[in-house]
């Protein structure tokens, strides 16, 4: 793929960019473990100055990124308006949780005296430059969310963004060099993914992190593994929302609608198969199939529009190819289905709620990144349960009860990263986000997203005597 800005909205290629050579690709990597020599020695309040400085800069600057990313992705502006003001505040939540987060553990002398220890500290301690290989769906944050907790634990960072948002990408850099990180701190590199792995595998990189698809997240993980360095895969998702009797039917169709469109439907943690119990199910998909079917699809610049493009031309074939599929294999569409004939130009599909899927049908299996949900009628919570883990992914889930004893099986047996009850499933830097099975391993955000590249060092000291 060519490193470029091409408008999903129109097909129209306004910039491009040469890849960096061999020797350019050199020179970052010099200046990246340069600045982790002298970014691992500093302060905790060194590093909070300089990530609250990039956080307010981000909120002033937050227009006309959010209109970069519109352009180069698709997003609606109201939404590219509020990952950056969510990028902004994950930055402040950091640069005010990192000490603590990373704080020295000291282990209770008498648990180690018999070790011959007077006593002994868990140290976190920075790896080195790490490599970041990131997706275009959420520009920002997916960069954001790494970034912030990297740097703020001592780590450098080298960007490897998505082809298509070069723009974004260029901005991250210039954002934490204008907000005064030391030169080489956080660099992008405009490269295709053929150049990744002689990357990763330089001695100077010392764990790689990717958000993307899972052959993607495959051949880092092989190169990583072949290497001996650390990594955290966060992949796709084919995440159940859950419908049972006692939900509050007007908030879940409410919610589910925006949990499935969000971002054009273009997220790993949108809800894409919802699961919904016989005794609800009609009245839920008369409610639900009438909003879908109600959304505006337009200019994702105009504030008006719910869903704009898909953010490229390939995206929107892999998603015909699964409702097409579907169809032909005796699924109906209970609305969309198509691309809207009114949108000739640019990368549009339909709103789409799609029943009576099969095990036999592809999307039954496969992700379906874009605007198109999936509706299954379910006897009972065994069958919720069943269907909910019947699926190679394991991101997020989202449940709709109000029965204690149903929340407490599903928390028990989901198999996911997360299940949000009665709410719509996010990340929020406060809590774990990542998944399991296919949908990756380790975690972001919270304090486990700062642990993942820290080396967690023990001290032990014996007596002076």
């Amino acid at each position: 793929m060519a490193i470029a800005t091409v408008n999903p909205a129109t097909g129209e290629t306004l910039k491009t960019f040469d890849a960096l050579n061999a020797g350019e690709i050199e020179d970052h990597l010099v200046r990246a473990d340069q600045a982790f020599q002298e970014h691992r020695t500093t302060s905790f309040a060194y590093r909070k100055e300089r990530m609250l400085a990039a956080a307010d800069l981000l909120d002033a600057d937050q227009d006309g990124i959010a209109r970069t990313m519109t352009t180069e992705m698709g997003k609606p502006l109201a939404q590219a308006r509020a990952e950056a003001a969510k990028c902004a505040k994950t930055m402040r939540w950091y640069a005010n949780h990192a000490e603590e987060l990373l704080a020295d553990e000291h282990p209770d002398p008498a648990d180690v005296s018999d070790s011959g220890a007077i006593r002994a500290v868990v140290r976190y301690r920075p790896l080195g430059p790490v490599l970041a290989v990131m997706p275009w769906n959420f520009p920002l944050w997916q960069v954001v969310r790494f970034a912030a907790p990297a740097l703020m634990a001592g780590n450098t960072g080298l960007l490897k963004h998505a082809s298509n948002v070069p723009q974004t990408a260029l901005y991250l850099e210039e954002l934490f060099r204008r907000a005064g990180f030391p030169e080489g701190c956080f660099q992008t590199l405009l490269i295709g993914s053929g150049a990744v792995e002689d990357i990763l595998r330089d001695p100077r990189v010392v764990a790689a992190t990717l958000t993307g698809s899972e052959p993607a997240g495959r051949a880092v993980a092989a190169t990583a593994g072949d290497e001996v360095k650390k990594t955290v895969l966060e992949l796709g998702g084919s995440d159940p929302f859950i419908v049972l009797p006692s939900a509050d039917l007007d908030k879940a169709v409410r919610v589910g609608v925006t949990a499935r469109v969000q971002n054009n439907g273009q997220s790993c943690i949108a809800a894409k198969r919802f699961l919904v119990h016989q005794d609800v199910h009609d009245a839920f998909a008369e409610r639900f199939t009438a909003r879908m079917a109600a959304l505006t699809v337009g200019d994702p610049m105009d504030e008006h529009t719910d869903i704009g493009p898909l953010s490229s031309e390939q995206g929107r074939s892999d998603l015909e190819e699964l409702v097409d599929d579907a169809v032909h294999r005796g699924a109906t569409a209970l609305c969309g289905g198509r691309r809207p004939p009114e949108h000739g130009a640019g990368w549009f599909y339909e709103p789409t709620v799609l029943s009576g899927i099969t095990e036999g049908m592809r999307i039954h299996r496969e992700e379906a990144f874009g605007p198109v949900a999936t509706l299954y009628r379910v006897a009972d919570l065994d069958e919720a349960v069943r269907l909910a883990n019947d699926t190679p992914f394991g991101l997020g889930s989202n449940a709709w009860t109000r029965d204690p004893d149903e929340q407490q099986r599903l928390a028990r047996d989901v198999q996911a990263g997360g299940v949000f009850f009665n709410g719509m499933t996010a990340s929020h830097p406060g809590i774990p986000f990542g998944g399991v099975k296919r949908s990756g391993y380790g975690r972001e955000l919270s304090g486990h997203g700062i642990r993942e590249f820290c080396n967690m060092t023990t001290l032990w000291y014996g007596p002076e005597d």
